[in-house]
């Protein structure tokens, strides 16, 4: 049997400018992971970026195409200013376009303008929270198995529910000597589309679009974060739901918006 290889030990053997085959337990379904895809692309970015990088503000993620083997990265920076440098990558699989993504990182400035609206979910906090049940991971996609979920709150997957919200508690099995921002973007895709939980029985999805926004320093590597995803809208074969990831002390860390295609 091949030895699982984990998150730290995935980034710390790869190389943007070679040929680099994702394992088998960080698929989903056909394709590789969508957090992880982009946590790629970002991680090129990062090894292409000028000096004195600001830190990750903004992305823009489109998943183009399958993604299995063969990965290859092009980052290029369009601009640098003083205070944002925008860089786009492009991920090809086996010789094709398979995501397209926009990073903007920014450095933080005086403004006189400060407001926080956003109210974190109540929840019990993690320790009080129960573990995954055995069933329910034996059916997640291969990469869920890096990661530690407790559910906080709203649905299971597959579930029939009424309301289309997940809301756990999530931490990396190991991310040890990653960049925070790297394993954030990594972790921040983890839940399934929110609309899955009105499934009342298995069916493709598939992410489409991915936009998110980095509202705090990212805290130490290993801590829980609490992630919400909700399913705005859902009507002809697509939904739109909001992400919204909280560290424990109780902080927005990264808002974020996907646009998901159903084959239920």
């Amino acid at each position: 049997m091949t030895q699982p290889i984990s998150f730290a030990q995935l980034i710390a053997g790869f190389d943007p400018a070679r040929p680099f085959d994702v394992p088998a337990d960080w698929l989903q379904g056909r394709t590789v992971y969508g957090g992880l895809m982009t946590a790629l692309a970002l991680q090129a970015a990062l090894r292409d970026a000028p000096a004195d990088l600001p830190p990750l503000k903004s992305a823009q993620v489109s998943f183009i195409g399958p993604a299995s083997s063969a990965l290859m990265f092009d980052p290029r920076v369009l601009r640098q200013g003083k205070s944002v440098v925008s860089m786009s990558v492009d991920g090809v699989s086996a010789g094709a376009l398979a995501v397209r993504a926009a990073f903007v990182f920014a450095r933080t400035r005086d403004s006189a303008v400060t407001h926080d609206f956003s109210t974190r979910p109540t929840v019990p906090e993690p320790d009080a929270c129960p573990p995954m049940p055995e069933n329910a991971r034996r059916v997640a996609p291969a990469f869920a198995s890096h990661f530690e979920l407790r559910k906080a709150g709203g649905a299971f997957p597959v579930s029939g529910a009424r309301e289309p919200e997940f809301l756990f508690w999530t931490r990396h099995q190991d991310a040890q000597g990653v960049n925070p921002m790297v394993a954030m973007v990594a972790l921040a895709d983890l839940l399934p589309p929110a609309a899955m939980a009105c499934f009342d029985k298995p069916a493709p999805v598939s992410s489409v679009t991915w936009t998110f926004d980095l509202l705090h320093g990212v805290p130490p590597k290993g801590e829980w974060f609490l992630q919400r995803s909700f399913s705005r809208q859902s009507a002809e074969g697509y939904s739109m739901q909001d992400m919204e990831v909280w560290d424990e002390d109780r902080r927005l860390v990264l808002w974020g918006r996907q646009s998901v295609a159903l084959f239920a």
